[in-house]
């Protein structure tokens, strides 16, 4: 062993024990809670946006070869708005809610406190590695509370940058990074947490949710599943075929949780939209998508080998109607579209996270709603038509995450709208202040002063005193004049 591998700390549950026990002592001296801390964070998290650009682009182009296009539209410039969204409406988030009180109080005034959980521990994903480790960050650091972050060890580039970047520009008392793998997540996941929010598979999720238990910790989990697009035949083709594409293949060349995973249409219609697709792939990525530089790769050869199992299930090899070339030297795989996929092959067991859509076909659009709900609820489900009754009946009867009509994945960068899964597809939600409220407890207050003591409330019981409090309990004023005059 070396000198500098000797002198290497291993990160274990003790360390982690540790970790946690500073970072309680720093919430606990009430640093965390001012509006003042919390905005100078959040303005430290924008300055390390604004100063590293170009450090993140490289990054996530070593990790990814990620196109820098899509870095600073999906990742800086979304995480950007998440900053300013914060500093803009901070204020007002942190106010007490007034809300009605009752008769049964009077007199009395109540209000709903938001105040911080404590200290809380963020699990992201690699795909978005910057966005989806920083924004919940935002959350948690604008409802007062500690936070540490596990990065993925699977964007080792965008980890290290992480945690070298947080270092240098946040309040390291109450704001830390922890890079590593298996061994440094479990031993961070056997501490108590206020909150736990992951952002990765059902798999990882039902251990974090299990860690959790042990703590009565609560979770945000943030998964993913089959995200279907519905496309009706009364649209406008060309557009539904490019909005298809972006949220697909432009977002990271498949690998992101709210990408379509498979598309559902009518037989009549499939070939239309197979050469629609077609004609704009290759406008996208030209002839040779395997040499376009606007997509990414693949993220690691584990990842290559689990895409070549699904194309190569016997069920779906002769479905391919574009694509569907890979060159494993460089991890890269084209955009490939499958027609009339079987639905119990391999690639409609589960989500797909890469650049593989298969198009189920059905004979009426309508079916394509009981298809949906046959399986686990998606993270997100788009449809695609101008039929205004359709458009009722999939939002009235598609249960999903969130929901687009004619787009798809835009709904992300809708601060006003929550982000976040339902069913196998995750639980609890984030954006905007459902950010703040994900991080934080919103304490009831009631308010009374010293008058207003009536005798009713206490022994000796008596009929007349039920007769009262069972009128004031209800809260009307007729019954309570009954009550008062014994007419009840």
């Amino acid at each position: 062993m070396s000198s500098e591998d000797s002198k290497k700390v291993v990160f274990d549950a003790e360390e982690a024990s540790l970790l946690v026990k500073d970072l309680r002592e720093s919430f606990g001296s009430g640093r965390t809670r001012s509006y003042e801390w919390r905005v100078s964070q959040v303005k430290a998290l924008l300055k390390l946006l604004v100063d590293n650009e170009q450090k993140i682009i490289d990054a996530l182009s070593s990790d990814l070869a990620r196109p820098p296009f899509e870095t600073v539209v999906y990742e800086i410039g979304m995480f950007k708005n998440s900053c300013e969204v914060t500093l803009k409406e901070l204020k007002q988030w942190m106010k007490p809610e007034k809300v009605k009180t009752s008769i049964t109080t009077f007199p009395s005034s109540a209000e709903i406190v938001p105040e911080p959980l404590g200290v809380v521990l963020v699990i992201s994903a690699w795909n978005y590695p910057f966005l989806l480790s920083l924004d919940p960050v935002i959350g948690a650091i604008a409802a007062g509370n500690a936070v540490v972050l596990k990065p993925s060890e699977i964007a080792p580039a965008s980890s290290s940058l992480l945690a070298k970047l947080l270092g240098e520009y946040m309040d390291n008392s109450c704001v830390r990074v922890v890079e590593g793998a298996v061994d440094e997540t479990s031993a961070l996941l056997q501490q108590k947490w206020d909150k736990i929010f992951y952002t990765g598979n059902g798999r990882v999720g039902r251990i974090v949710m299990t860690a959790a238990a042990k703590h009565l910790t609560p979770v945000v989990l943030e998964l993913g599943g089959k995200s279907p697009v519905v496309v009706d035949s009364d649209i406008n083709l060309e557009v539904a075929a490019r909005r298809i594409i972006s949220g697909k293949w432009g977002c990271n060349n498949g690998q992101a949780c709210v990408s379509p995973d498979y598309v559902i249409t009518t037989k009549d219609f499939a070939p239309k939209l197979v050469d629609a697709l077609k004609t704009e792939l290759e406008k996208f990525y030209g002839k040779n998508p395997l040499e376009s530089e606007d997509l990414s790769r693949i993220v690691n050869s584990n990842h290559f080998a689990r895409l070549t199992k699904l194309l190569d299930d016997d069920k779906v090899s002769g479905k391919i109607v574009y694509g569907g070339e890979k060159d494993e030297s460089k991890l890269r795989i084209t955009p490939t579209l499958l027609l009339d996929v079987p639905r119990d092959s391999l690639i409609m067991s589960d989500e797909i996270f890469g650049p593989l859509l298969p198009i189920i076909t059905v004979n009426k659009v309508e079916e394509s709603i009981d298809l949906i709900n046959s399986g686990t609820k998606p993270l997100a489900a788009y449809l695609f038509t101008t039929n205004k009754k359709l458009t009722e009946q999939f939002v009235m009867n598609v249960s999903s995450g969130g929901l687009l009509v004619n787009d798809t994945v835009l709904h992300l960068v809708v601060h006003t709208l929550p982000f976040g899964g339902v069913g196998e597809s995750g639980m609890g939600g984030y954006h905007g202040k459902f950010s703040f409220d994900a991080f934080s407890h919103k304490k009831a207050v009631l308010y009374r002063s010293f008058i207003g003591d009536g005798a009713i409330r206490y022994p000796p019981y008596t009929d007349t005193k039920l007769r009262l409090m069972r009128a004031l309990v209800g809260g009307r004023i007729l019954n309570i004049i009954r009550a008062l005059f014994g007419w009840s």
